[in-house]
């Protein structure tokens, strides 16, 4: 067996497990990249090569920008646009939706567009009267069209356009790939808003993600937070000094309710000295105007505020959110006793506790099994909170953040880092790897986003997945793999032109786009493209171009795109919805191939 077909087997054999689909990805793509070297197709730095490469750093860094905008709120914030922009008219909605999907994908991936929108526009299309099965399927179509938009739409246009400059070419633009992407989506939008009615399911389903959007409201009345909680530590010259707890006496000051006294070194329980001392901490609940009069009186100073403030405002800020957490079976924090007020050891402060729904108000409280307590702090406190073992966390804190948060200074860092990036990129002043690391390590020490969160931000499958696959591709251009395929696909063309070779190879991409992932896919036919390419002697620029159109051009089946999935179940759909709807669109992906692309990319 030569190394050409034996590259064949190979590709043959990692197809047939991506559309097995019961191994994990990234096991495929590694065990790739180890049998081409374990055959002898590729030396060791060739078959480990893909770890390494500008592509994948660049993909990567992409992760990191993406969770920047997502977590500063910036995508809520579009969100929040698009509800006050759409109202009740349902194609208004529809049409804005899908605009607005395809903007943030071309900036945040396909993937975080659809994931940040997703539960706004569920809830708008219920709240309007709409089926969520008559847009949820058009939002994941729009995005995908939308990925043609820029450069960073996608990982396959990064791929694409390096594989422009390995076959001697000019790598495509920032905004080049907009020129079919314009009227990709513009069709996209089109179809769903003419067609959809008649192609997609009248249905409801029951998976309806949450709507975060009235979260700080339904809080404050949940708990009736009527009045903030104010820390105030006991300085040296306070008459309070050696007063018994108990004895703390606030009655010349209306509207002041005590809560409980924390020693100054807080153990998670209320004091059970004797007597207050220098630096302990008098917790009470009441009005600002009284809290300044008892402080001024008593020699006490703030050392924290509490609380809803005003109409919830300061409930969630871009520093500050809250948490429900519930005290679970056998939990250790069964028996302690805590109150509202009450700061443990990481600045996390209890706001409220509850018992069978009913508030135990200020009263100091031992804590019992299915005992919820609203928690206070900072958001890395309270990501924290959710690794926590010993409660459960009702609502994740990352979401009421990216859904309820308003827009801070750490948005507009976010969008500047982002300009920064597109303007380095557009400008191609360096290389889309460098303009990358420099946007995620801005957004990292810049403060948008911590350094835990950017390596959770990173798909280490997405990433995983392309570094395991790009030797394969390079031994498909190495061994003659990829000739063959291109010679068998010309011959099944014949000489008709390179107009029926691209319809060839756009089904063949389009097909196999469907069964497994659009990128695996365009690190399979790239080589094969250029390969045919130069065999009836067309530049490659048109066909990479055709490449990144018909990877995106997956919409006949759930499992085509993450995306297509995560519309699934909140749209109600079933395996056979997709490609009633997702038909059309296709072809006209193929339609836009054809015409947009010659007359662009001259043969």
């Amino acid at each position: 067996m030569d190394n050409a077909t034996l590259s064949l087997v190979i590709l043959g054999v990692v197809v047939a497990l991506f559309v097995w689909n019961r191994l994990p990805v990234e096991i495929i793509a590694v065990g790739t990249a180890l049998t081409l070297y374990f055959t002898g197709l590729l030396g060791l730095r060739e078959a480990l090569a893909g770890f390494g490469d500008p592509v994948v750093i660049f993909i990567a860094s992409l992760f990191v920008v993406s969770k920047g905008i997502d977590s500063a709120g910036v995508t809520t914030l579009a969100g929040q646009w698009l509800i006050e922009r759409a109202g009740p008219r349902p194609r208004r909605l529809l049409v804005l939706t899908m605009l607005l999907c395809a903007v943030l994908t071309a900036l945040i991936s396909l993937n975080g567009a659809v994931a940040a929108l997703l539960p706004m526009v569920v809830v708008l299309a219920v709240r309007t009267g709409v089926r969520p099965s008559r847009m949820a399927m058009p939002l994941a179509f729009a995005g995908s069209a939308g990925s043609l938009l820029a450069l960073t739409g996608t990982p396959i246009n990064v791929i694409v356009s390096e594989a422009a400059v390995g076959a001697g070419e000019r790598g495509f633009g920032f905004f080049e790939f907009a020129i079919v992407g314009i009227p990709l989506v513009a069709g996209t939008i089109a179809i769903a808003v003419f067609l959809g009615p008649r192609l997609l399911p009248d249905r409801t389903s029951k998976a309806v993600p949450s709507d975060m959007s009235r979260y700080a409201r339904t809080i404050v009345e949940h708990y009736a937070l009527e009045h903030d909680l104010y820390r105030l530590r006991v300085r040296e010259r306070s008459p309070f000094v050696g007063v018994a707890p108990g004895a703390v006496d606030l009655r010349d000051y209306p509207g002041l309710t005590p809560v409980a006294v924390q020693p100054g070194h807080p153990d998670g329980h209320a004091t059970v000295e004797p007597a207050v001392t220098v630096d302990d901490v008098i917790v009470v609940r009441g009005d600002a105007e009284s809290v300044s009069r008892l402080v001024a009186d008593k020699v006490l100073a703030v050392g924290m505020q509490a609380g809803a403030g005003d109409d919830g405002a300061r409930l969630l800020t871009r520093e500050l959110g809250v948490a429900e957490v519930v005290v679970p079976p056998r939990s250790p924090l069964i028996g302690q006793t805590v109150f509202p007020g009450m700061v443990r050891d990481d600045e996390r402060v209890i706001l409220a506790v509850h018992r069978l729904g009913r508030d135990r108000g200020p009263a100091q409280t031992v804590l019992a099994e299915g005992d919820t307590l609203l928690i206070q702090g900072s958001w890395d406190a309270l990501d924290r909170t959710t690794e926590d073992p010993d409660v459960l966390v009702v609502d994740s804190p990352d979401l009421v953040r990216q859904q309820a948060a308003p827009v801070g200074p750490a948005g507009y860092r976010a969008v500047a880092v982002l300009a920064g990036m597109v303007i380095l990129l557009a400008a191609g002043v360096v290389q889309p790897a460098v303009a990358g690391l420099l946007a995620a390590g801005a957004m990292v020490l810049l403060g948008v986003v911590r350094l835990e969160q950017a390596y959770r931000a990173i798909s280490w499958t997405t990433v995983i997945l392309v570094a395991g696959l790009i030797p394969l591709s390079t031994a498909m251009e190495k061994t003659g793999a990829a000739d063959k395929i291109a010679h068998a696909l010309i011959t099944v063309v014949g000489d008709r032109g390179p107009y029926v070779l691209m319809v060839g190879l756009f089904l063949l991409t389009g097909v196999l786009g469907q069964v497994i992932s659009n990128t695996a896919t365009a690190l399979i036919m790239i080589p094969i493209a250029l390969s045919a390419a130069a065999e009836i002697g067309v530049s490659p620029r048109p066909v990479l171009m055709l490449m990144t159109v018909a990877a995106a051009a997956s919409f006949l089946t759930p499992i085509a795109t993450p995306a297509n999935m995560m519309v699934m179940g909140p749209g109600g759909y079933r395996f056979g919805d997709y490609w009633k709807l997702g038909l059309p669109v296709m072809c006209w992906f193929l339609i836009v191939s054809l015409t947009v692309i010659p007359a662009v990319w001259q043969f």
